[in-house]
């Protein structure tokens, strides 16, 4: 997909990766709409800041009314309580839950009509490499992820007749306030993933690997699992 004169939503762009998203997005020449909770944080220079709780269908179809321009969305908005499957705070499981898989659902099918009536575009999903890997101190984090992996693998192939490819980018750690506990030098920067996942969006790769982490993991799938998994 040409990134020049595209028209892009990315959801949570005030802050992370998302920011980071929306700028670079700006100096390839597209049109950014900058979507938030509070649409007041958005203040990337360039960036038409725009209402979206992705949480909120209602909030999440105004939006899709708004930016009726669209031709490219990027779920990129999410949330990591810490809470463990068997352990963890019920309500902060649903919360992920509903963050990081219906909030991308809700998004993609509001917006996929959209896209469609501009001509075709594409979906970028930002996931995780625990979307494969599933640590039980981030149980409800990793169940979100792999079910929003499911989710860009299935609606790549529903979409993909209605001209519009879905992507998935997957990384480890990175320089953002989700990661502020991790060392340093085991996270990538920010800036640098969302340079990897815009090129992965023009040449149009299915998945995006950002890092090594992502690569080493992806790599691991097909090792059977240690007596103690299972």
């Amino acid at each position: 997909m040409e990134l020049t004169n595209a028209v892009a939503v990315v959801t949570g762009a005030n802050r992370g990766l998302g920011r980071h998203l929306a700028a670079q997005l700006v100096e390839r020449g597209a049109k950014v709409y900058g979507a938030a909770r509070r649409p007041e944080t958005v203040d990337v220079p360039g960036v038409v800041p725009l209402r979206l709780d992705v949480t909120d269908e209602a909030s999440v179809r105004a939006a899709a009314q708004v930016a009726s321009d669209a031709t490219l969305l990027i779920n990129n908005a999410g949330i990591s309580t810490g809470a463990s499957l068997v352990g963890g705070d019920a309500s902060e499981i649903r919360r992920e839950m509903e963050t990081n898989f219906f909030g991308p659902l809700a998004a993609t099918r509001a917006f996929a009509p959209v896209i469609e009536s501009n001509g075709g575009g594409a979906v970028l999903n930002v996931l995780s490499a625990l979307s494969w890997l599933h640590p039980a101190e981030l149980g409800s984090y990793a169940a979100s992820k792999a079910a929003a992996w499911a989710l860009s693998d299935a609606t790549r192939e529903e979409l993909a007749p209605r001209g519009i490819a879905v992507s998935a980018l997957h990384v480890g750690y990175m320089d953002t306030d989700m990661a502020a506990a991790v060392p340093a030098d085991q996270k990538a920067a920010a800036a640098d993933v969302a340079a990897r996942a815009l090129h992965g969006i023009e040449t149009g790769r299915p998945e995006i690997l950002a890092d090594e982490t992502s690569r080493y993991v992806k790599q691991s799938l097909s090792a059977a699992l240690r007596p103690d998994a299972g």
